[in-house]
């Protein structure tokens, strides 16, 4: 048995990668130099370090179990692996062998009829599920070809177009508009120029945007370069400014220009029909981590240096600054008025923002880990359904996602349902539903009105992202294990 340096630093990579922790990954490889080993990723199937882990952990327990007679003495509870790798947890857990066994023996002896009976209804609560909501494998369509895992996934805005974004440097655009269980995919290949020849970049594609007619998509790379697709899979432009991966991007509503953040710090405005740079901003100190437009001409950005800046084409600098968050700023959105500005950070919290104001109009202090993502419900005054309150939603990696009623600064409704991280989270058209994907593999469809789950689906991966069609009657999503699949609400 044998293994190098190389091999490790790529499980960590992954690893990081599969977490979320996105910039950690890119700024780990380059300094681990992982664009020069000869480890074919597409190879390494998710949570590889994990597994390794496991099965290590596994190996020291039946290590433990083992009595100096040689006879078998099981463990009453699991090794932690932390316990694992302390040299003295070995001789005490043999020690405390006999105890536990005494003590457990004491404890069903003691035990009454009615101390059993409430054991056996506590269980009985907790593993009851509401078949009803389950949406079963032959209802979902799953669409593999991508050889590692999809980090995005969106909906063409007029057309039953999917589009999904991988580590194994393309991206895809499935035709799921005739219902068939084997749609049509369209393989975009992310390639770079060496020595006159384009070769695959092998690198991630993290980012995707549809312009608002669906006629052109837009593509963000590790490799450092963001690139127009039409719908038939042709490569119309590539825009190459930045010094490093892009971590966002995204289509102005007019469709003239797109917009990057990049681990370089800066952002760009692109024209999206010369495929220049027409302004790029350098106000973070730090990796830029999200931008999005307020009008067709000015945006906000935000970066791990946890600022917020509100910048305009052809202005030399920020029309406005926010301060307030004290870790990084994973993710911002304009609400569908661009009047208010949602943020969202490592340090646990959501900050509501206005242009009127230097400070935060609500600090909303609820989540008790990081929260990864923040959207906007389409409703509300001056939306297409402005008899239904305007609603932020927010997703977390302490496996809630919670609806916030922004203009009382109160959090209406905790979903708890999820197991693990929550990556993602989608409004449908109509703002009645919101979709949620975490690494438990499910996909939770709740009623934004009653914060009831309405629908539940189960995949073979960790949950990236869910998105909604345009008529709000099919969910996409994508997965940590190179898979990606279609629920058609039509048919449940």
């Amino acid at each position: 048995m044998s293994f190098s340096s190389d091999e490790v630093n790529f499980l960590v990579y992954r690893y990081l990668q599969e977490s979320g922790f996105t910039h950690s990954a890119y700024t780990f490889g380059l300094e681990s130099h992982i664009s020069q080993s000869n480890i074919n990723g597409a190879l390494v199937p998710p949570a590889a370090l994990l597994s390794i882990l496991q099965k290590g952990l596994q190996y020291t327990e039946a290590e433990i179990s083992i009595a100096e007679d040689g006879t078998e003495q099981r463990l009453t509870e699991s090794l932690s692996l932390i316990d694992a790798v302390m040299p003295d947890v070995v001789a005490s857990r043999q020690n405390q062998q006999n105890q536990q066994k005494q003590a457990v023996k004491a404890e069903v002896v003691d035990t009454n009829g009615e101390e059993a009976a409430a054991v056996v209804s506590t269980q009985s609560e907790s593993m009851e599920v509401d078949t009803s909501i389950e949406i079963p494998a032959s209802k979902a369509t799953v669409l593999r070809g991508h050889e590692s895992e999809v980090f995005i996934c969106a909906w063409n805005p007029t057309t039953d177009l999917l589009a999904s974004g991988s580590g194994d440097s393309t991206a895809r655009i499935w035709d799921m508009s005739d219902n068939t269980t084997c749609p049509n995919q369209l393989v975009l290949r992310h390639c770079i120029q060496k020595g006159g020849t384009e070769v695959p970049s092998n690198k991630d594609v993290t980012s995707l945007d549809w312009n608002c007619d669906g006629s052109l998509l837009a593509t963000g790379s590790y490799d450092g370069y963001a690139r127009i697709w039409t719908t038939d899979g042709r490569l119309a432009s590539t825009l190459g400014q930045h010094k490093g991966p892009i971590f966002a991007l995204k289509w102005n509503k007019r469709g003239n220009y797109i917009l990057s953040a990049g681990v370089d710090k800066t952002t760009i405005i692109w024209d999206a029909a010369s495929g220049l740079c027409t302004q790029q901003f350098s106000y973070h100190s730090a990796p830029a981590l999200d931008v999005d437009w307020q009008t067709n001409n000015s945006f906000a950005s935000c970066s791990t240096d946890q600022c917020i800046h509100v910048c305009k084409l052809g202005m030399d600098k920020p029309i406005k600054s926010f301060q307030g968050h004290t870790n990084e700023v994973n993710a911002i959105k304009w609400d569908p008025q661009g009047v208010l500005l949602a943020s969202c950070s490592d340090d646990m919290t959501l900050k509501i923002w206005s242009m009127k104001q230097d400070t935060c109009v609500h600090d909303l202090q609820a989540h008790s880990k990081e929260i990864y993502t923040i959207k906007w419900s389409p409703t509300g005054p001056g939306t297409s359904n402005p008899n239904m309150n305007l609603i932020l939603a927010s997703a977390s990696f302490d496996s809630t996602v919670r609806l916030w009623d922004v203009e009382k600064g109160a959090c209406v409704h905790t979903l708890t349902k999820h197991t693990e991280p929550v990556y993602s989270v989608a409004f449908s058209p109509d703002g009645k539903f919101l979709a949620s994907g975490s690494f438990d593999k499910c996909v939770h469809i709740w009623s934004t009105q009653s914060g009831q789950l309405v629908h539940s689906y189960k995949g073979t991966g960790g949950i990236f992202e869910v998105c909604w069609n345009s008529r709000g009657d099919k969910v996409g999503a994508s997965a940590s294990d190179g898979s990606v699949f279609v629920l058609d609400l039509r048919k449940l």
